[in-house]
């Protein structure tokens, strides 16, 4: 994949393939179709698959040949890191919300999509809250933005949430059954983010200890102490 050397390196599970749609099957489909949109805009709580969808595009776009950026502005630091992006088939803004407020990152935005109106580049972006919610600095940068398709993410419900981790677990070479995926998913955050941190945990204690991850298993690596005790 052709990315600009910014230290920020794609997630090896980030694919689309990977990406358990539940409700957001729409969006899944739009972003991996064979015309995916020159502007879009991804908001919903943390955990409802933001990142994963940007990164995906991404890395699309590389297998195809082309040449793609990903950026989390909440630790970006300066915006001159956007220079040489408008040459780019794709630059993907994560955390949007972290520097609508900021002045010189509000101008370094507008810059970038100006510049890729010419060219046939594809610019994605990504918050935590609605469009409509974020207060930016620059004028001409929100009413061109809020312009863009715009598309929510939702959290799955429980049973989502299983089968999430289930295919994220064979994924990885393991089996998850049923009941190890309904007690992590009753004892742990119910963001993605958290319960699939925890699986890619258990994969290295069951590969260290060879061992199914039965309920049994998960107790003993999850709550070390009351299982000490029982």
């Amino acid at each position: 994949m052709q990315q600009l050397p910014l230290g920020v390196r794609l997630a090896e599970t980030a694919r689309f393939d990977g990406f358990f749609a539940g409700p957001n099957r729409e969006t899944l489909e739009l972003l991996s179709g064979a015309s995916p949109p020159r502007l879009l805009w991804l908001w919903g709580r943390a955990g409802t698959g933001k990142t994963h969808l940007l990164q995906a595009s991404c890395a699309s776009v590389g297998v195809a040949g082309g040449a793609a950026a990903y950026l989390d502005l909440e630790t970006a630091g300066t915006p001159y890191l956007l220079e040489g992006f408008e040459g780019l088939d794709l630059v993907c803004l994560d955390s949007l919300e972290r520097v609508s407020d900021d002045a010189a990152w509000n101008a370094a935005i507008f810059r970038l999509y100006t510049l890729m109106q010419d060219v046939a580049g594809r610019l994605y972006v990504a918050s935590t809250g609605p469009p409509a919610a974020l207060r930016f600095r620059l004028p001409d940068l929100r009413s061109r933005l809020l312009a863009a398709p715009v598309h929510q993410l939702h959290e799955l419900a429980e049973e989502e949430r299983m089968a999430a981790l289930e295919q994220r677990a064979a994924r990885l070479g393991l089996t998850l059954p049923r009941e190890s995926s309904a007690y992590l998913v009753h004892r742990l955050p119910r963001d993605m983010h958290s319960l699939c941190a925890v699986l890619d945990r258990l994969d290295v204690a069951a590969l260290a200890a060879q061992r199914r991850l039965t309920v049994p298993f998960l107790r003993q690596v999850l709550e070390p102490q009351s299982a000490a005790v029982s």
